[in-house]
């Protein structure tokens, strides 16, 4: 008895680490979701905390550990939390996409299970429902690598997170009562580092400290709404050792830039006199710049740091070509012991093509974003639990868009946007942005080469251009205004999985589909069952379980 309540104490503190004979270690995390006064920029309003926190706490994990994070709803609405560049292998119900979950009815719980697979690297949650990201319950997540494996580079001093994006003043139902109403959220009121900015009147504490002569990891994520921002430290080089799961050829950086729901870890080494120095964040590509700061201070340091702030670049020339210095290190291990550059992506046949163009229009008044003309809603019944329980054709039709966009982008269709993969099948993606607008896509299940952005429309011949050798391996991708991507990838994780835009008005005002993979042997090898602990809604909700797989 004693045993047991001491235990429960334990996972109620948050974080328990049980070794499991025969299997990969657990990880229990409990997740109080609450409403809570913050004002990060000087105002008060409503913000949403996980433990009291924000942002929320950090999940630190090692390949392969067993993740359960048992959440709490104590908001008055439903509420979802994805794990942003978590693959979720053969397993998209704990995705936390409205497209594969019920949310959280207001009052309940839901523990999430998952399995960090075969991933390393620095990543990020955030609720995915409504508007409630513009207003916390994002964090950091953490993948170490396991120790039998090495990594590229020395251990550091200490490893910190630097959680950056732009931020409104506005409650994040303001937020959403804006985009009902078929109008524009706006520009952000200011730009926040973990939550805060400095003041720089000298009475600011110092986010992190570093001793003289020691490195330390730094792990940077945008989780912002609206704006790629550019990240630098005063005096300071940054060194790229990974980005979203991939080991990178360690180049030298002054700074960053940090597409929306990007991230990135750099090396930096305590080298310079020892006082304060200020880490900044500023938006990229707008007329107004907004920029926050916080300090990072030598711990035998004797100076305040200078308010000469460092400048960030101009244009997106600098930022495309900041993109093409990126490679892959082939030579590295990430999660498994064979070198990364052993998987050779640009010898694999493409299978099919879909070129997919984002747009925006009027709908009965209201702006929609749309994807080669569709702007997705999300039905009742999520789609993933629709196509298992075998009515996906009562919710939703596959394929309304084609491989190829209409030549008419200016009429829009609302409707379920669901495109099939066929499973194990290698698929090149093109995005083509025709706006003036910088986009930025996610894909969720699935890390993807990025292998050529460039200005212009795409071609079939622009395949020449297309980087097969080190492109790098992730799960964001952005696109230049009036230019195009292109990535590449193999289909051979089954599920629903969700392609959105970063940008939280384009996300929620329809610009995102999902990719429905599904493996014909219906089999567990391939994708596991319906937990027995899914939140059901919508027409499923009553229905006769279906029988599960059983190999």
């Amino acid at each position: 008895m004693g045993h047991g309540v001491t235990m429960f104490k334990l996972m109620l503190l948050g974080l328990m680490a049980v070794a499991v004979h025969g299997e990969d270690p657990y990880l229990y995390f409990t997740w109080n979701v609450t409403y809570g006064t913050i004002s990060p920029l000087g105002v008060s309003q409503q913000g949403i905390l996980i433990n009291g926190q924000f942002p929320g706490p950090e999940i630190n994990s090692t390949s392969n550990n067993n993740v359960l994070v048992n959440v709490f709803n104590n908001l008055d609405e439903p509420f979802l939390l994805t794990w942003s560049g978590v693959q979720q292998r053969k397993n998209s119900w704990q995705d936390g996409s409205l497209g594969t979950g019920c949310p959280i009815a207001p009052g309940t719980n839901y523990t999430y299970k998952f399995q960090v697979k075969d991933q390393i690297g620095s990543y990020f949650y955030y609720p995915s429902t409504g508007m409630h990201r513009s207003a916390g319950g994002f964090g950091g997540l953490r993948i170490n690598s396991r120790l039998l494996i090495p990594v590229p580079y020395a251990d550091p001093e200490d490893e910190y997170w630097v959680i950056i994006g732009d931020w409104y003043t506005k409650s994040h139902t303001t937020l959403k009562k804006l985009l009902d109403s078929g109008r524009s959220i706006g520009r952000p009121d200011g730009v926040l580092i973990n939550g805060k900015t400095a003041k720089g009147d000298g009475s600011d504490e110092p986010l992190y400290t570093m001793k003289p002569g020691k490195t330390y990891k730094y792990r940077i994520c945008n989780v912002g709404q609206k704006n790629t921002l550019n990240f630098r430290i005063q005096g300071h080089s940054l060194k790229l050792v990974e980005s979203e799961g991939s080991h990178t050829v360690q180049n030298m950086y002054d700074s960053l830039d940090v597409h929306l729901g990007q991230c990135f870890s750099v090396l930096v080494t305590a080298d310079k006199d020892p006082k304060d120095y200020y880490m900044v964040a500023s938006t990229r590509f707008t007329k107004t710049i907004l920029t926050s700061k916080g300090i990072i201070r030598y711990t035998n340091g004797k100076g305040l740091a200078s308010p000469d702030l460092p400048e960030a670049p101009v244009g997106w020339a600098w930022s495309l070509n900041q993109f093409r210095s990126f490679r892959w290190n082939l030579t590295a291990s990430a999660a498994r012991p064979n070198p990364q550059g052993s998987y050779h992506y640009g010898q694999i046949n493409i299978t099919r093509t879909i070129k997919l163009v984002n747009s925006i229009s009027n709908v009965q008044g209201k702006f929609r974003y749309a994807i080669n003309g569709v702007s997705h809603m999300d039905p009742e019944t999520p789609l993933k639990l629709a196509e298992y329980y075998g009515v996906a054709d009562k919710v939703f039709k596959y394929n309304i868009i084609s491989d190829t966009p209409p030549t008419n982008l200016n009429t829009i269709t609302v409707a379920p946007n669901v495109i099939n993969a066929t499973f194990r099948t290698f698929i090149e993606i093109i995005f083509e942005n025709p706006t003036k607008t910088l986009q930025s896509y996610n894909l969720g299940g699935y890390s993807f080469f990025a292998v050529a952005v460039e200005p212009g429309t795409w071609s079939p011949e622009k395949r020449k251009n297309y980087n097969l050798l080190d492109a790098i391996s992730r799960h964001t991708i952005q696109v230049f205004p009036k230019s195009w991507a292109a990535i590449m990838l193999t289909f051979d994780n089954a599920g629903m999985w969700n392609l959105r835009s970063e940008n939280a008005e384009n996300r929620y005002l329809g610009q995102q589909l999902y990719i429905s993979v599904l493996s014909p042997e219906h089999s567990l090898r391939d994708e596991y069952n319906l937990p027995e602990t899914q939140l059901l809604c919508g027409i499923v909700k009553d229905l006769p379980k279906p029988p599960p797989y059983s190999t």
